[in-house]
């Protein structure tokens, strides 16, 4: 990062003003489930041709057949042209490089199976957008999905960089790729940071404007914030709750920890205690609502 690096602050001005209304998050089957259920010839033949890319063949067994069908749809509908190798394996979702229609784009699966489903949970429950969510496995990581979808058109609205949101399809989730012809971009944590003053400032603002649209990112640390051409890109946030959840507070405090402990690693003097009261200290304050 050179000297001087203004990090790239989104202008507010560029961005709309989130309201207060929150979208009922909708986790019934959706036009994947229905192809995976009729099967023509056209979808086998894609299922059998993606089964055989040397980028899918580990996932045979943990991709179902309506995930394929998500695919399948994201193709059809023209968001994904051609899919490239992976960007991140993990636990519950494998993210992949991908070409849409007119830009690159990543492609982020999540196992119906996935290993946290009870962490899962922790963060649906007492959000209000998912009231009454059954606790089949299914269910929740769809929800989970179209929770990202909301979390990022939520936090561009606001004004905070992150991964465009696209489209999403039952368990796939298709965003703005971070990156170059070399590879994805780099997480904060990989990178030599020459201005650490300037990168906490964009840092605890994007944190503040987060909060004032009614969210809190749940498990911000500098392996969630990525540096792409001048900026800094808050991403996943599938995990991010409102601020009426009932242990928000609980996971504003361990952001603002990881955040205070990071740059005072850098050699600011910065404390969480202080960034904590930054953050929730925007006009008005969404928490008292």
């Amino acid at each position: 990062m050179g000297q001087g690096t203004e990090f790239g602050l989104v202008d507010l001005e560029e961005a709309d003003t989130p309201g207060d209304e929150w979208e009922e998050i909708d986790v019934s089957d959706t036009e994947a489930d229905r192809i995976a259920r009729e099967r023509d010839r056209e979808f086998d033949q894609f299922q059998e041709r993606i089964k055989d890319a040397d980028q899918f063949k580990v996932e045979q067994s943990v991709f179902d057949d309506a995930t394929f069908a998500a695919l399948y749809k994201l193709v059809q509908d023209g968001y994904v042209e051609a899919f490239g190798g992976p960007l991140s394996t993990g636990k519950e979702a494998n993210v992949y490089h991908a070409l849409g229609d007119d830009r690159e784009v990543a492609v982020k699966i999540y196992r119906i199976n996935a290993s946290n489903f009870r962490q899962m949970r922790d963060y649906l429950e007492g959000d209000p957008r998912f009231e009454g969510l059954g606790g089949k496995k299914k269910d929740v990581v769809l929800a989970w999905t179209r929770k990202e979808l909301a979390n990022l058109e939520r936090a561009k609205a606001a004004g905070v960089r992150v991964p465009e949101p696209i489209a999403a399809e039952r368990n796939v989730l298709v965003m703005e790729y971070i990156g170059n012809e070399e590879g994805r971009a780099k997480r904060l944590g990989e990178v030599h940071i020459e201005n650490p003053r300037t990168a906490y400032e964009v840092m605890r603002e994007y944190m503040r404007r987060l909060y004032s649209a009614g969210l809190i990112h749940g498990d911000l640390s500098e392996y969630n914030v990525v540096f792409d051409e001048g900026q800094l890109v808050f991403i996943d946030l599938g995990q991010a709750v409102t601020v009426h959840h009932p242990n928000s507070r609980d996971f504003l405090e361990r952001d603002c920890r990881n955040v205070a402990s990071f740059f005072s690693r850098q050699g600011l003097d910065v404390t969480e205690a202080d960034l904590l009261e930054f953050v929730t200290s925007p006009e008005p304050d969404p928490s008292r609502e």
